[in-house]
């Protein structure tokens, strides 16, 4: 087969696709999928005309992806705007689809990718968004693993922890506002819940019903982006809170720590604190601590760093932020958060205005410009 020849043809598949109505995003997961289509079927059985094979293929591709959006939504529709409390009880194939992508042929990794494009409905763009890699990169992540599960059949389901992940990336996608999923990873981690007794499952529940509460104070009224200590805790969904503290609780108690209880206990701290000032943040760094020897990942530390700068002053904080890759995702925000907490506002200032440049979305660029902008109203007065 010709490799070359279909890398050759994709810009003018997508371009067939966008001129009959599909935008251009899926039309590129079209065309995707289309290519594995092609890479399994033409070594044994070559079109005649490949562009058309691959415009025919691609269209169909669309025409489902967009009614099983349509599907999803519908859905999203059908459940009110707070999630129901306790366990749930309808019949649902969609967590079962959950453990299927979740194949153990695949690599964790790649079954988290596959899980979100195929069932949790996100683009390969958001993604790789997620994942903090290139578009490119992730689109051909997928289409390997669909490539791999192609042939084989799903009679070894993928495990628990692989689930997890998959829930928490759709849950926090949603929850950032581009896609809203978070509803819906909060039901399909309540079915599993009521299925199971694994102690991170509670853990999972507990940390999206605690980060879910605090929604309705994430942003202002004209959808400017609130920090955490300036929110409006009256405005905190207090039954979530307590549903969410109660399920940590009964997880805790069986002993068996896993990362997801330990971000659920940070989450727990700050919602039991009335006001900001009353933070426990001597706690939140022991729970930090816990995390990073469960989990020892560099976003763990960049939120522990921030942590210790607020239990042990700004300049203890800096400390534990100069252990880091200034290249970490966030990492120039915290350092200029923390700049400005030691009194340095002009790096601080200048550390705001290069975080804004590289932030992950809109309203948080638009936060970080804005306080850039404070700072420096600051400096000239």
């Amino acid at each position: 087969m010709n490799e070359s020849l279909l890398r050759e043809l994709v810009p003018a598949v997508i371009g067939v696709l966008v001129r009959r109505g599909a935008d251009f995003a899926a039309a590129e997961d079209a065309v995707q999928d289309a290519l594995v289509e092609a890479i399994r079927v033409w070594p044994d059985d070559p079109p005649r005309d490949p562009k058309g094979w691959l415009v025919t293929v691609a269209w169909r591709k669309a025409l489902d992806a967009a009614r099983a959006d349509t599907s999803r939504r519908h859905r999203e529709e059908r459940l009110e705007s707070e999630p129901v409390p306790g366990p749930a009880v309808a019949v649902d194939d969609t967590l079962g689809l959950y453990f299927l992508c979740a194949h153990p042929s695949l690599t964790p990794a790649s079954a988290v990718a596959l899980t979100l494009r195929a069932v949790g409905g996100l683009t390969t763009r958001q993604i790789a968004q997620a994942y903090l890699v290139p578009e490119a990169t992730m689109a051909q992540r997928i289409s390997r693993a669909k490539r791999t599960v192609s042939g084989v059949r799903f009679n070894q389901p993928g495990n628990v922890a692989t689930v997890l992940r998959v829930l928490y990336l759709v849950f926090n996608e949603g929850y950032s506002g581009d896609v809203d999923l978070a509803a819906e990873a909060i039901r399909l981690t309540r079915r599993l819940a009521a299925r199971t007794h694994h102690e991170e499952v509670a853990g999972l529940l507990a940390l999206m019903l605690l980060h879910h509460a605090r929604r309705p104070a994430r942003t202002g009224p004209d959808g400017r982006l609130v920090p955490l200590a300036e929110q409006d805790r009256s405005r905190w969904n207090t039954r979530l809170i307590s549903e969410g503290i109660d399920v940590l609780q009964a997880a805790l108690a069986r002993d068996r720590l896993g990362e997801f209880q330990a971000q659920a206990a940070v989450a727990a701290l700050h919602a039991d604190a009335r006001t900001a000032e009353e933070t426990d943040w001597v706690q939140i760094v022991e729970w930090y601590d816990e995390l990073v020897r469960l989990a020892d990942n560099p976003v763990a530390r960049l939120n522990r760093a921030v942590a210790v700068g607020e239990a042990d002053g700004p300049r203890a904080g800096l400390a534990a932020l100069a252990e880091l890759d200034p290249a970490l995702p966030r990492h120039t925000a915290a350092a200029a958060y923390l700049h400005e907490r030691d009194g340095d506002l002009a790096t601080a200032a200048r550390l705001y205005a290069e975080a804004a440049r590289s932030a992950p979305n809109l309203p948080e660029r638009d936060h970080l410009t804005r306080q850039a902008a404070r700072l420096n109203t600051r400096l000239r007065g």
